[in-house]
């Protein structure tokens, strides 16, 4: 991996973590929160005990989006703003199409709340796209 850059591998992860807190906090803090106050019952009664594994989770997420990001731009887009339009979208319809719709098919959540899921999950998987790809644009760091 002689192309491997791994300033701007660790700037777009941390980038793409700063993101995604701030995005979940929008997103599941406030414009889902009445949805979730009316879902009580679903939700683990020691959830904030919990919520390190959100941390963990989300950096995971944040180096395997990044890492992945590598080879997809490699093999198909020299633009990196536009690869990182196509990789989010993609990794949007893989994650949210089939893990959303799955949700709805296990739990009694009504089909609104895993539209909004769906949208907003897609949105955010765009929008880490954007910032990797802006990130892998342009001159060396």
């Amino acid at each position: 991996m002689k192309d491997f850059n791994t300033k701007r591998f660790f700037i777009a992860v941390v980038a793409v973590f700063i993101v995604k807190q701030v995005l979940d906090i929008a997103i599941h803090g406030n414009l889902l929160a009445a949805q979730y106050d009316q879902m009580k019952g679903i939700w683990r009664p020691n959830m904030q005990d919990l919520m390190w594994i959100l941390w963990v989770t989300s950096i995971v997420f944040s180096l395997l989006f990044v890492y992945i990001f590598h080879f997809f731009r490699k093999g198909h887009f020299k633009d990196g703003i536009v690869a990182g339009l196509c990789f989010g979208f993609l990794v949007g319809l893989m994650m949210e199409g089939g893990g959303m719709f799955n949700q709805y098919a296990l739990y009694n959540i009504s089909a609104s709340m895993i539209w909004q899921w769906f949208f907003y999950g897609m949105l955010q998987m765009i929008i880490y796209g954007l910032v990797v790809g802006w990130i892998y644009t342009g001159k060396e760091l």
